[in-house]
């Protein structure tokens, strides 16, 4: 009888446990559900930079190119001034991974020309955000800082409406008479800005958005003052390549008091050297 009873309240007690399991597996399901759903609606992380290092920037200006932008390296006789000067003096940094530059300085009979070049690679810490898009935002941030002016207005068409420029005769009305022609370069005359001498200056050195080069790009021109001295001017150019922003700052100063450097060809140089770099940052 005593063995009768054990085995009726083991057999009692098993089913208790396997009810409570039962309903508590039941309970449980809500939950386990609602967690896929979760992770599902979740936005996808945005996609990472396409450059995660950045080019040895003394290196990357090759010797041709600086002794086309740097003429007085060509006028140093002493072998270890000029390697010194190909060299370039590395910028301070305490991160290469993410900003490294370079700077040079030569001295010839006609002026004193400085060159430097910065390499940025831009990381963004936003899972929402990616690197181009922080990339972006920093290089509009310095093209609004560089306050370019607004693109010319094209010249007036030859073939105007009588009512703009003629009266109905077909004789020059008095206002359009009295206004001044526009120059070849679009406008009526150009900001002093990008001038050889303080005149007015082709629409086309003006500093302005520049297409063709990197994702998106902009050039820079001005001239200095320092007193009863010749004023340099400095040629910047700014480019971004998706994650990377590459800046160029490109100065001369004459050594006669009163000469102007030429825009045309300062501009020239540092854009030449902009699309070398780019296609480095390319291949």
């Amino acid at each position: 009888m005593q063995r009768k009873a054990y085995i009726t309240g083991t057999a009692a007690l098993l089913a208790a446990l396997l009810a409570g399991c039962s309903s508590g597996s039941g309970g449980d399901t809500p939950t386990d559900d609602a967690n896929p759903g979760d992770a599902a609606s979740a936005p996808p992380a945005a996609q990472p930079g396409r450059y995660r290092t950045l080019p040895e920037p003394c290196g990357a200006v090759g010797h041709d190119t600086l002794g086309n932008l740097l003429p007085g390296i060509q006028q140093l006789t002493d072998p270890d001034q000029r390697d010194k000067a190909y060299r370039g003096v590395p910028a301070l940094t305490y991160d290469t991974d993410r900003k490294v530059g370079c700077r040079w300085k030569v001295e010839s009979t006609l002026a004193t020309d400085r060159l430097s070049v910065d390499f940025e690679r831009v990381v963004s810490y936003d899972n929402a955000v990616s690197d181009d898009a922080q990339a972006e935002k920093l290089f509009q941030g310095m093209a609004e800082a560089a306050d370019l002016p607004a693109p010319s207005l094209p010249a007036p068409s030859l073939s105007a409406p009588a009512s703009a420029g003629t009266s109905p005769s077909g004789s020059p009305s008095p206002s359009a008479s009295g206004s001044p022609a526009p120059s070849a370069s679009g406008g009526a005359s150009a900001g002093p800005a990008a001038g050889g001498s303080g005149s007015a200056a082709p629409t086309d050195l003006q500093p302005r958005v520049l297409t063709g080069l990197g994702d998106e790009a902009y050039l820079d021109d001005q001239i200095g003052t320092s007193g009863s001295t010749a004023g340099p001017r400095t040629v910047t150019v700014v480019f971004r390549t998706s994650n990377v922003v590459v800046t160029i700052d490109y100065e001369e100063q004459p050594m006669a008091v009163g000469a102007v450097p030429d825009s045309k060809e300062l501009q020239d140089r540092a854009r030449d050297l902009a699309s070398q770099l780019a296609d480095t940052l390319d291949g």
